[in-house]
């Protein structure tokens, strides 16, 4: 039933902060935010970002579950605060599969390189095949699981110290404040990882030109070094609000979902 739950918690964040996404990737793009678009047609490649978003959020949730559950049995049932961090780092990492060529795609349509995700699909596919399709993967990798690692431990704390000091469980509000101030923080503190993993899946060089961002620390110091320290932090605005109005939207929608099929006897 995470399968569900997320799913549907993830649809419901990527769909209706799209334009907020939009305005991240553009600030974050080498030519800068108005020739990469500016304000204008800030819903571009929302139906990509649709498609893409239910089976991520889905394969993350449903690894995440699963992953806690395995690893309190190992710890005799006493939860700790790695599992969380661990678990949702498996979840970031099978989500991945699905969320890197989306997002290759996605972002492509929002700076304006393709005016359709069928001429991105297209385009990206002929400059280099299927591998083109999961350019920056390990770069993502390198942003989500610490991420992941500062997000959900928070998460959880959060949650079980609010429960504990009420003495009864946290209802879906209270988990969705939760979930908005863990991803405030992760958010900020990884967002050079993010303008690096931008860099390399919007860089798109023509036949027969080398790619200049190949890999995470090379990317990251090559931005430093010709546009400062802090370009690094591009994009953090946008990518600080987005993910705090979405972790309040996600895990609430999560929240409630789990908790209305926990209700009905469906999630056991």
């Amino acid at each position: 039933m995470a399968l569900v739950a997320g799913g549907i918690a993830g649809t419901t964040v990527d769909v209706s902060l799209h334009p907020l996404d939009t305005l991240r990737v553009r600030l974050q793009d080498s030519r800068g935010f108005w020739k990469a678009g500016g304000f204008h047609g800030t819903y571009k490649g929302i139906v990509t970002a649709a498609i893409g978003s239910t089976p991520g959020a889905a394969a993350f949730f449903s690894t995440y579950e699963t992953g806690k559950t395995v690893l309190k049995k190992s710890s005799g049932g006493k939860e700790k605060w790695w599992h969380h961090a661990t678990a949702s780092s498996c979840g970031e990492v099978a989500a991945c599969f699905v969320r890197v060529p989306t997002a290759i795609v996605t972002q492509r349509q929002q700076v304006g390189q393709y005016a359709s995700a069928q001429e991105a699909v297209k385009g990206t596919y002929r400059s280099g095949g299927i591998g083109a399709f999961y350019i920056g993967f390990s770069t993502l990798v390198a942003r989500e699981i610490p991420f992941a690692f500062i997000q959900f431990p928070i998460y959880e704390n959060l949650k079980l110290r609010w429960s504990t000091y009420q003495g009864s469980q946290i209802g879906p509000v209270q988990g969705a404040v939760c979930g908005s101030i863990a991803g405030a923080v992760a958010g900020a503190i990884t967002t050079p990882l993010d303008v690096c993993k931008t860099r390399i899946m919007l860089e798109n060089p023509a036949e027969g030109f080398a790619r200049r961002y190949t890999g995470t620390v090379t990317t990251l110091k090559l931005i430093a070094a010709e546009e400062g320290a802090t370009a690094l932090c591009k994009g953090i605005q946008p990518r600080v609000i987005w993910i705090t109005i979405g972790g309040f939207v996600f895990f609430g929608a999560y929240e409630t979902v789990t908790k209305t099929l926990w209700n009905v006897g469906i999630w056991k």
